[in-house]
């Protein structure tokens, strides 16, 4: 059994269509002038800092055009990776939403040792020495909890999904090369989604997700050491099919590939007229 429907498979193709369409809109109107001679080009100015006299003497503007347009939507990416999550997600479990608000009372007392424990891990991870679990610093952000110092605080997931049974996934969805301080926010951040809901795991699984990994396709095989180092890798991050297991069952990712390729070869030489020839 496919584990993305044939209406749902519509609605992501739909979906991945509307937000190409979007991005060769912006980038195919763009005039991108042919330096004629060095003196021309070097009397330019740019707000932006975006001058490359090298790159434009040598580059045809239509080239120029289409990596502008490969860069902005690299940039914009991840946006659809969530809205296909959400929306694999849907027809898996009892419902999905992007940008999940958690919002509650809690203890200044237990917000802070959230701080505490990434700036404890940190060190740990800075010395070489033995890092807390991630379990451990749940139960320590918990624990922290006190009844006379309660404050409304409001943390944002980027996917939260409720399981059939009863269940709470909460993702934070991020590049699977993040820089040391993306790592350690991360973590502050999972355990505020702990504190806010006053849970466990397996009632709450807050996870960094990455939805592919760089290095293959097995977690044994990623080796970015900022996410190793400066995470509790094994149990808070989920990658690639892990993530997608999660989401939408054990075939989820490869189908979800299979539209993204489909969507790639039908838009491909219209991307390419758009870009290049302004068709």
């Amino acid at each position: 059994m496919a584990a993305i429907s044939t209406k749902q498979r519509e609605k992501i193709k739909g979906y991945l269509e509307g937000f190409i369409q979007g991005i060769i809109d912006e980038y195919k109107g763009r005039i991108i002038h042919k330096s004629t001679t060095a003196i021309e080009y070097l009397s330019r100015n740019s707000l932006n800092g975006e001058l490359k006299p090298f790159q434009a003497a040598l580059v045809p503007p239509e080239l120029i055009r289409i990596n502008q347009f490969e860069r902005g939507l690299s940039t914009r990416l991840g946006n659809t990776v969530e809205e296909c999550a959400r929306l694999i997600a849907l027809e898996y479990h009892q419902d999905a939403r992007r940008g999940y608000d958690i919002t509650a009372e809690v203890s200044i007392a237990a917000f802070a040792e959230a701080e505490r424990q990434k700036e404890y891990y940190e060190s740990m991870a800075n010395r070489g020495q033995a890092k807390p679990s991630f379990e451990e610093m749940v139960t320590a952000v918990l624990n922290a909890r006190r009844n006379d110092d309660l404050v409304t605080k409001t943390v944002r997931a980027d996917i939260c999904v409720f399981a059939n049974d009863g269940t709470e996934y909460l993702f934070e969805i991020k590049s699977p090369k993040p820089n040391k301080g993306q790592c350690l926010e991360v973590i502050q951040r999972l355990l505020r989604f702990h504190l806010l809901r006053g849970a466990k795991r397996p009632q709450l699984q807050a996870y960094y997700a990455m939805p592919y990994n760089p290095y293959g396709v097995t977690k044994t095989v990623y080796k970015w050491t900022q996410a190793r180092n400066y995470m509790p890798f094994n149990e808070a991050v989920v990658i690639g099919d892990e993530f997608w297991n999660i989401v939408g069952g054990a075939t989820a990712y490869e189908e979800l590939l299979e539209i993204y390729l489909e969507v790639g070869r039908e838009k491909s030489k219209y991307m390419l007229d758009a870009l290049a020839f302004g068709f």
